[in-house]
């Protein structure tokens, strides 16, 4: 098989659900494809797809749980291949989460599974936080980034205010904010004083590494 079949099988194996689907993918792309490729371009690329077909209905949450669950078990697999350096060193410190007022999990979940898989030490806060515990849990955590996801208009205005009150505690400078979620924009992240915007998932991780590596 070439590489694009070798990845494509890997991609429809995530959007299948099935652990054992995905980690047969990865054993038969093991010897062919680096490993961080197979992450980024095969398992990542499939969650994609689960996240944009549970947008549309077309999936619903428990696939969602059992394709991440699916995804991370190839991650592991592949954790013995990875280059030396990227082994155990990480890239940097995310602290994740839902903007208080908002109950939304998946899309963020997904993001905090493939910045975890790309390598970041993740903390995922969950949904509806305060805005004060992003800003303790990064002071706790040491962290170099904070990601909002906001999904509705009206909690959009939480993503400001963790970036207000992380310049009122004087954090700032030391913490790189990246947005996302359905109703945030490019020209809302500007707006606002946020260091980037991401679209989806894979975004998110390339965003990521621009800004802290």
């Amino acid at each position: 098989m070439t590489s694009e079949e070798l990845l494509q099988e890997l991609s429809d194996a995530v959007i299948s659900c099935k652990k054992d689907a995905v980690l047969a993918a990865v054993e038969k792309a093991k010897s062919e494809i680096p490993a961080p490729e197979i992450i980024e371009k095969g398992l990542a690329a499939g969650m994609n797809e689960v996240g944009v077909l549970f947008e549309r209905g077309k999936l619903f949450l428990p696939h969602v749980m059992m394709a991440a669950d699916a995804m991370t078990a190839g991650v592991n697999l592949l954790e013995a291949d990875m280059p030396a350096g990227d082994r155990g060193k990480k890239l940097g410190v995310i602290v994740n989460g839902t903007v208080e007022g908002d109950v939304h999990d998946i899309g963020k979940s997904i993001v905090s599974t493939m910045l975890q898989s790309a390598g970041f030490e993740v903390h995922d806060i969950g949904r509806d936080v305060p805005i004060r515990n992003f800003v303790e849990k990064a002071k706790e955590t040491g962290a170099d980034m904070v990601g909002l996801s906001a999904l509705m208009t009206t909690t959009l205005p939480g993503q400001k205010e963790v970036i207000d009150l992380l310049k009122e505690e004087g954090l700032r400078e030391k913490v790189k904010v990246m947005i996302g979620g359905a109703p945030a924009t490019q020209a809302w992240a500007e707006k606002i004083g946020a260091d980037c915007y991401a679209e989806n998932a894979s975004e998110a991780v390339t965003k990521a590494k621009e800004l802290l590596l």
